[in-house]
């Protein structure tokens, strides 16, 4: 057989193998690893003053693949470019085809919304030329985002704190989390008061309860006495029954996930970050080995803002729908959905690639992260065909002395697609209310209980990652592809951080973007930002010319960036410290947290008269099972987590097991659980209990003895204990008070480094 006449280029090696199970030999399906060429990291790599030319080099460390690439490109007849179906997908193949020098007429372009056999064949047979436009808005778009980045940053830096970035996208994300802050310590409670009664039917048996409302219009009761006027006009006195609606309610399915809304549901219901749910989406997309059918590809691409779905896919869902659930659940016709304006619409929404590959068929082959996933999805989509939910919905107005009390209730009558799928919610939904009696108008019921409950309003709530992400796209800040890396970069900087699963900005967050706001307001503006990917847009379109759009943009922002230098010469923002509770035991003043090379860590506020610095140390719950003292989490030298009593070396006591809040039943001690995550079961540690649980049924690695030849594991009481193997290892956070530093302890050598606290 002859070689390979044909070349594919991917980015994945995981889409290679599903892209190559599909094509016969004739056909050579190679991954590029993502990009091969790119501006330079050591410099700007940007000529700012001739036309804003770009000089792309080869990455770094890719070297050999590129030769590989080189020679594969030679031996073929035709290269088909094959990356993903996007702008950057786009400009990733147009860096290929320039570095490997290929020629138009060799150089082929073909684009894959899903994965599957019938999409690659038909892909392969219809080829296209590289679309530049679509290739000049990636570069607009990167060009933008190296210049904001590599001259504000350094002004960062001299000005705040090294290592600092600052970004086109994530310094408007990290303002939007700041401005939230920002309107919750500004919110100014307003009382209000909740009055109900407890009616009973007079002359037939059944009560209910009903909720104030207002006279002839509705009304709220602004305080206690209101609410207690209302109460004296209606103690004693008859309720009548002055209007009873009766309605049908219908309830539509959602439509099917954009890349935004998948992040929003799979946060709220499966607890994943955006880049944890796109890392996911995007193995579902290249392909999975599933039993029975090979590498498969599951999903359609998974960077979207379009909530178009293919007929084909309409056809699928709705036989399913038939055959498994009855004609009655399916919708009837193609349930299409309108994309919004401003969408790009330039793939379908992300949906199964087979609904006949049903969530529970191939679980065995993905693992609990990509079953969750691929399960949202696919029930997601197959929702979108099916008939409404319908609801009976009941209003009751009762009035006495001209005050009107209103009760409602609904009930499911044909459950629709709520068989299969239901749209989480960031809030609280409304209630559905207590069954009510059968009233007519004209009834008369009697008050038996009233109560009046006072209440304040609440500031808005903070962003959680997936009201973030829904508060970029209705704002316009980034992109599809943007949402993800962007809330992951502002948690690394620290510019925001989790409480409580919600995004509070860190005082770092508050000063970097209060410089921004007051020097460079344009670049944080949001409506500025979302501007830009408008004009982006525009450049895909064919519409702009790019480096017009750089030019337009960079005079106002070097101005800016000259006039920031100037104002601030000589100043240095200060980021204010945390205090804790922490005593520092050689001068008593309470020490505060701060920023090192390798971390966080505790110092003494009186440096530099008093240096006393320490790591910080997590508290846990439960008592020592030596002393009764506290327990705290601590790192050893090689950066495991262990547990060790507060009192540490006169006490002695610490545990690789973790202390619970848990007591054990049988004699009273903390219980300790296996490390690691995931739910795992209690134990007693206390040798003289009933339920002692010795270390080598406790689910850890259990070491061969020396007779066998290897030494066993030292007891967890050992002054620097050696980590059982198997057990789950937390990041080490390293501080300027340990003076040293190691490897990871994968590497045979560790380096030591001094550090000093400045």
């Amino acid at each position: 057989m002859g070689k390979p006449s044909n070349l594919v280029i991917v980015e994945s090696p995981s889409k290679a193998k599903t892209i190559g199970r599909y094509l016969g030999p004739d056909y050579t399906v190679k991954a590029s690893m993502g990009h091969l060429r790119d501006l330079p990291k050591s410099k700007m790599g940007v000529d700012l003053e001739h036309d804003f030319t770009p000089q792309y080099i080869p990455v770094r460390g890719k070297e050999a693949l590129i030769k590989e690439l080189k020679t594969a490109a030679s031996q073929a007849d035709t290269v088909y470019l094959a990356t993903d179906p996007d702008r950057e997908g786009e400009a990733i193949s147009w860096h290929l085809k320039e570095l490997l020098s290929l020629p138009d007429e060799k150089a082929k372009r073909v684009t894959f919304n899903e994965i599957t056999q019938k999409v690659v064949a038909d892909s392969i047979q219809h080829p296209r030329d590289i679309d530049y436009d679509l290739v000049d808005a990636q570069q607009a778009r990167r060009i933008l985002d190296r210049i904001v980045g590599y001259q504000l940053s350094p002004l960062l830096w001299k000005k705040v704190r090294r290592g600092l970035s600052a970004g086109r996208v994530q310094s408007v994300a990290t303002r939007m989390v700041v401005d939230r802050e920002n309107e919750i310590r500004a919110f100014q409670p307003k009382e209000y008061w909740s009055l109900d009664v407890t009616l009973n039917r007079m002359g037939k048996p059944g009560s209910f309860v009903a909720h104030y409302w207002g006279e002839e219009k509705k009304r709220e009761l602004e305080n206690e006495a209101q609410t207690q006027a209302v109460i004296d006009d209606i103690t004693g006195k008859e309720f009548t029954v002055t209007n009873v609606k009766k309605a049908e309610k219908k309830r539509s399915s959602s439509p099917p996930f954009t890349t935004s809304t998948l992040q929003q549901e799979a946060s709220r219901k499966l607890g994943f970050t955006p880049k944890k749910t796109m890392m996911i989406a995007q193995q579902l997309y290249e392909g999975v080995d599933v039993e029975g059918e090979g590498t498969t590809g599951l999903i359609t691409y998974m960077r979207t803002d379009s909530l178009r779905l293919s007929d084909e896919a309409m056809a699928e869902a709705a036989g399913f729908i038939r055959s498994r659930y009855g004609d009655s659940y399916y919708y009837g016709k193609f349930h299409v959905f309108k994309t919004k304006a401003g969408a790009q619409d330039a793939h379908e929404a992300i949906r199964p690639t087979h609904v006949e590959l049903e969530p529970e068929r191939v679980r065995g082959s993905l693992t609990g992260d990509q079953y969750k996933l691929y399960k949202l999805i696919w029930s997601r989509f197959l929702a979108t065909q099916m008939a409404n939910a319908v609801f009976d919905t009941v209003s009751i107005d009762t009035e006495c002395a001209g005050h009107v009390f209103r009760s409602s209730h609904q009930s499911m009558r044909f459950p629709g697609f709520i068989a299969v799928y239901e749209e989480g919610r960031d809030e609280e939904g409304e209630a559905m209310g207590s069954p009510l009696p059968d009233l007519t108008a004209g009834e008369k019921a009697a008050q038996t209980k009233t109560e009046k409950e006072q209440h304040f309003t609440q500031p808005p709530a903070r962003y959680t990652e997936a009201t973030l992400v829904k508060a970029m796209e209705e704002k316009g800040v980034g992109r599809p592809s943007t949402y993800a890396a962007t809330i992951s970069t502002i948690e690394d900087r620290e510019y925001v951080e989790k409480q409580d699963k919600r995004l509070a900005p860190t005082p770092l967050g508050e000063i970097v973007t209060g410089l921004m706001l007051e020097r460079f307001n344009d670049i944080i503006d949001v409506e500025f930002t979302a501007n830009m990917e408008t004009q982006l847009d525009e450049v895909e379109a064919g519409k702009r010319q790019w480096k017009d759009l750089l030019a337009a943009f960079y005079k106002d922002f070097s101005k800016e960036l000259s006039d920031a230098e100037t104002a601030l010469e000589g100043v240095h923002l200060k980021v204010p410290e945390e205090e804790t509770d922490e005593v520092c035991e050689l001068c008593g003043r309470k020490m505060v947290i701060k920023m090192g090379r390798f971390g966080k860590f505790l110092a003494c506020p009186g440096f530099p008269e008093c240096r006393n610095t320490k790591p910080i140390v997590e508290r846990m719950p439960g008592r020592c099972p030596k002393c009764g003292s506290g327990m705290l989490k601590r790192k050893s030298k090689k950066g495991y987590a262990y547990y060790a009593c507060e009192r540490g070396a006169e006490c002695g006591f610490m545990s690789w097991d973790v202390p619970t809040a848990e007591d054990c039943p049988e004699c009273g001690q903390t219980l300790f659980k296996k490390s690691g995550k995931g739910r795992m079961k209690p134990f007693c540690i206390n040798e003289n209990c009933s339920r002692f649980l010795p270390e080598d049924q406790r689910g850890y690695y259990k070491k061969k003895t020396a007779a066998e030849g290897e030494q066993e594991a030292p007891k967890p009481e050992a002054a620097e204990p050696e980590k059982p193997k198997k057990t789950a290892s937390k990041k080490t956070t390293k501080t300027a008070a340990e003076k040293t530093t190691a490897k990871k302890p994968a590497a045979k050598k560790t380096t030591t480094k001094k550090t000093k606290e400045a």
